[in-house]
């Protein structure tokens, strides 16, 4: 019998809400508290307030010290894209004897931005025995680990480009907002100045692919400018005239020796035609993904963070990221053993575990070249 995990969640917005909701239609998970510092959502019903048109008897806090001295396994965290703006929180998990699975963007992969705080988190994560892990859609996923598991088919590598084109009308507001969906340009360039307006996570990913498939980059680099309406575009949340700003076109590039090796763009614009994700892998051999449509991210996020739960409570403990959790588990058991959905079998002692830094991986990785 599979055990029944127990989950806080913190953080009850858009994201958090969906995965609420797809956590309720799994039988061996259970929420058993839930934090928020909105003080309008204090005392609310955590089932009512996500739509899921029922009672869950875990009423939202703003007293997240409270809530964390609940039994539970597990902290599934969704507040900000911004590290800095969530560190506390983290370790106020961690000291709670907490795993935390989080969808901070600039916590994926941390390392070169965060060298810091990212030993620091990884320190107090293995002396209190538990595992964190930030993830999502992107990054985590489209523009990194799904990277690199196409590049398995490779013998070298030798750059990767992948683009991604948006359609952010079908999206939640704070996304459209973040991307300064009606703003004037001069008011989108101030925004920009300001830290306030960016999809968060590009320099991650480069940095995660480079390390992974030895590619050593003199510099990453990442440029963003508007996307303008040419034509009236309304959502759900906003009407777009013409010449306002639609969203963004955001690149990030990896270089070494003024040769770019890694090219990440995302075009994220309400009322974007032809939405797609292609990933172009260039080396031996090469090749080309495309996904027509694009994956939506708000769902998509919602299911990795819910699948990666299972694998992240098995995991070693320390300061985890993508690469090491297996995105699909759906744990069962065969013959007695437990497995994953993919056949293999599920290690069940840190001695059969492997336990590396993250930062280290680009020496070990099987994809590391002569780059």
């Amino acid at each position: 019998m599979t055990k029944e995990i127990r989950i806080i969640q913190y953080g009850v917005g858009p994201i958090g809400a969906g995965i609420v909701r797809l956590l309720l239609e799994k039988p061996d998970m259970r929420l058993v508290g839930a934090i928020d510092i909105d003080p309008a959502k204090a005392g609310q019903d955590l089932g009512l307030l996500v739509g899921a048109r029922r009672e869950l008897g875990v009423k939202i806090s703003d007293q997240a010290a409270h809530v964390l001295k609940t039994k539970a396994d597990v902290v599934v965290h969704s507040t900000s894209s911004y590290l800095a703006e969530v560190e506390e929180q983290l370790f106020q998990c961690i000291d709670a004897g907490l795993s935390v699975i989080s969808t901070c963007e600039e916590l994926v992969y941390p390392f070169r931005k965060h060298p810091r705080l990212s030993d620091k988190l990884d320190a107090e994560a293995r002396k209190k025995g538990v595992a964190i892990l930030a993830t999502g859609i992107n990054p985590g996923f489209l523009m990194d680990k799904l990277v690199l598991t196409l590049a398995a088919t490779s013998q070298h590598v030798d750059a990767v480009e992948v683009r991604r084109i948006v359609d952010a009308g079908q999206r939640r507001l704070p996304l459209q907002q973040k991307i300064g969906a009606g703003l004037s340009p001069d008011e989108f360039s101030t925004m920009v100045a300001a830290g306030k307006i960016k999809h968060h996570g590009l320099p991650e990913s480069a940095a995660m692919i480079a390390d992974s498939l030895g590619l050593r980059l003199d510099e990453i680099r990442e440029t963003i400018e508007p996307v303008i309406a040419t034509a009236p575009v309304r959502t759900e949340f906003l009407e777009v005239h013409p010449g306002q700003v639609a969203g963004v076109r955001q690149v990030a590039r990896g270089a070494s020796a003024g040769r770019e090796l890694i090219r990440l763009e995302l075009r994220m614009y309400v009322g974007a035609e032809n939405p797609v994700d292609e990933l172009t892998i260039h080396g031996l051999p090469g090749l080309r993904c495309q996904i027509p449509g694009g994956i939506h991210g708000d769902l998509a996020t919602a299911a990795i963070v819910v699948n990666c739960i299972p694998a992240l409570l098995k995991a070693g403990p320390g300061l985890r990221t993508s690469l090491d959790i297996p995105m699909s588990y759906f744990a069962g058991q065969h013959n007695g053993k437990e497995v994953s959905s993919s056949g293999f079998r599920v290690p069940n002692d840190n001695a059969e575990r492997e336990t590396r830094n993250p930062k280290l991986d680009a020496k070990g990785s099987p994809y590391a070249g002569e780059q």
